[in-house]
């Protein structure tokens, strides 16, 4: 009896992390103030979406600052581990979260404008909660990071994060924040 109960809470788990198709993300800060949904590709990274929504209905993602904002190329957040609002920021960006680090998953999908990656260490098998959203293409990404989503609405907030001024793109001072990131269907 306990098995089959577990085995229906897994399928249970599995068919309601199926229905997660995307996110929502409320940003506050002093550069971006509002809504960005992002689509996620399922069927390109399953892993990678199943990690970011897992952590993002667990509120992992709430309270996370952009730690690396590189005017013309991207905005990279999700580190959970050391990116919180309040934290000491010269380690945001060296963290994960508790969960296990996910194999690539590249496809052929170009990095164009608004598309979401997925950060990694020079390790293609080393990506855990860290995403990017890309300002403008960016042709030499492709191949070599995983793509998890597409930014649908909201291309005007993601413009308007802070950019980052010191060493490779570390935003100085307050950094806009990720306030709530909640799973769509």
């Amino acid at each position: 009896m306990r098995k089959a109960f577990a085995s229906a809470a897994a399928l249970t788990f599995a068919a309601s992390a199926a229905l997660a198709t995307g996110l929502e993300i409320q940003i506050e800060g002093e550069g971006a103030n509002g809504t960005v949904n992002i689509d996620l590709l399922e069927e390109t990274a399953p892993k990678h979406v199943e990690q970011i929504t897992a952590l993002a209905a667990e509120g992992a993602y709430d309270g996370v600052v952009f730690h690396r904002v590189i005017e013309g190329f991207m905005a990279q957040t999700g580190d959970v581990e050391f990116g919180r609002l309040g934290g000491d920021m010269r380690r945001a960006g060296m963290g994960g979260s508790d969960r296990g680090n996910i194999p690539a998953e590249f496809s052929d999908l170009n990095f164009d404008r608004g598309v979401v990656g997925m950060a990694r260490s020079s390790d293609p098998n080393s990506a855990n909660s860290q995403f990017f959203i890309m300002f403008a293409p960016g042709p030499f990404l492709n191949g070599q990071y995983t793509v998890v989503g597409q930014v649908t609405d909201g291309m005007d907030v993601v413009d308007q994060i802070k950019l980052g001024k010191g060493a490779n793109g570390a935003v100085i001072g307050a950094p806009d924040v990720m306030t709530k990131v909640t799973v769509t269907e």
